[in-house]
């Protein structure tokens, strides 16, 4: 009778300390799942801002949405370093074209892959600008462009490296 109540006392604590382990590790998947999820609405919220301040050419938001070290690369000319050289190379663009109006923007996601504090996102966009108002629209339809995201201290997200085409 005494080996049978300490071979069940046995199977309760095992069971007991199985049962703990499995639930910890199922609320360390929801941890991870919620902050997945977190993620997704932070980096949804940097794409929108980029839509707004791409459209209105707002100087300040066009730079906000960068990282303080974020790279901006360009067909035929060396890469833009941080935010400030990004802010300054966006000034003399004003200034050489003051009348530039951006008439559409609309990139299309197709995929977000998440590493960490670090994310890839890769789609299409459809554009379309005027240098001035007197030059006709031009259209741009950019096919598997890459930018690479990167989550900031405070949970934000920031472009961290884009290609332009």
């Amino acid at each position: 009778m005494r080996r049978t109540s300490l071979f069940i006392a046995i199977a309760f604590l095992a069971g007991l300390a199985i049962g703990l382990f499995a639930r910890s590790a199922g609320m360390d998947t929801l941890q991870r799942s919620n902050a997945h999820v977190a993620d997704l609405a932070g980096i949804k919220k940097l794409e929108q801002e980029d839509i707004e301040v791409t459209l209105s050419q707002d100087p300040k938001g066009l730079v906000d949405v960068w990282a303080e070290d974020g790279v901006r690369i360009g067909p035929g000319r060396p890469p833009t370093v941080g935010k400030q050289a990004i802010a300054a190379e966006n000034e003399k663009f004003r200034a050489q074209f003051p009348e530039f109006k951006v008439l559409k923007y609309a990139p299309i996601i197709t995929e977000v892959q998440i590493a960490g504090a670090w994310a890839i996102e890769v789609g299409n966009a459809d554009a379309a600008y005027r240098m001035s108002a007197k030059d006709d629209p031009v259209s741009v339809n950019e096919k598997g462009s890459v930018r690479v995201l990167k989550r900031q201290s405070d949970g934000s997200w920031k472009f961290a490296v884009v290609g332009l085409k």
